[in-house]
Parts: C-alpha cells; sequence; structure tokens
C-alpha cells in the first residue's frame, strides 16, 4: 500500500510478522521505536535485514519504519528483510530480477511441525524394547 509517508509492506516468518514502512531518506532504520543496531544485538540479525539493499547498493537512500511482532530475533530479522524487499520494488521495479534470483521475494513457509500424541515430540518415537 503507497501512503504519503511512503510505502507499506508485511513480511513474515514462522510466527514473525514485521510491517515495513519504507520512504526515501537517509538510511535510518527504526524497529519498535529503537535503532536497528540496538535492537539486534547480532550482526548477523542486522546484515540480514540489510541484505536487499546492499544487493542493490542502496543503503542510506531509504528509511525504513519497522513494526516487528511474534517469534525470535532471527524470524523477526528475516520477516523484515522480505518487507524491505516487497517495498523496494515499488521504487524500483526492474530490481524483481535481481531480488528473485536471491530468493529475496520467496516467504520461507517452513514452520514448526506439531507435536503428536503417542510420541516425545513431533518425530521422535518412545524407545523400542524388543524384551
Amino acid at each position: 500500500m503507497k501512503t504519503a509517508q511512503g510505502v507499506l509492506r508485511v513480511g513474515r516468518r514462522k510466527t514473525a510478522i514485521a510491517r515495513v514502512q519504507l520512504m526515501p531518506g537517509n538510511g535510518e532504520m527504526i524497529v519498535n521505536g529503537m535503532s536497528l543496531e540496538s535492537y539486534f544485538g547480532r550482526k548477523t540479525s542486522q546484515m540480514i535485514v540489510n541484505q536487499p539493499l546492499v544487493l542493490l547498493d542502496v543503503q542510506g537512500r531509504y528509511n525504513a519504519k519497522i513494526k516487528v511482532v511474534g517469534g525470535g530475533k532471527s524470524g523477526q530479522a528475516e520477516a523484515i528483510r522480505l518487507g524491505i524487499s516487497r517495498a523496494l520494488l515499488e521504487f524500483q521495479p526492474d530490481a524483481r530480477k535481481t531480488l528473485r534470483s536471491e530468493n529475496l521475494l520467496t516467504r520461507d513457509a517452513r514452520k514448526v511441525e506439531r507435536k503428536k500424541y503417542g510420541k516425545h515430540k513431533a518425530r521422535k518415537r518412545p524407545q523400542y524394547s524388543k524384551r
């Protein structure tokens, strides 16, 4: 959805949902009211979030205001990455092929499998005893 404040896109991963508002600016990223560096302490998570911007060589050209809920930090980072990738397409429609080749526009559908009755976990069975 295009708004007066920029482009609003949603990214999901596992149980994390990220609402990304991308607008032209100076590269400032605010995640849940905090800076990207203070919200994601791990450099790996910061790298994941910035991946689409680095790939298209547009770091510092867009500001992002992000609300993310659910899941863990890793799932949240990947949800934000998907949201940013989707939002970038509004500004640069020709970037679709580049983002698609790096699988940044594909929603990762893997989720935790539910536990089944009679088993310890989703697939782990009780130990078999012959005698």
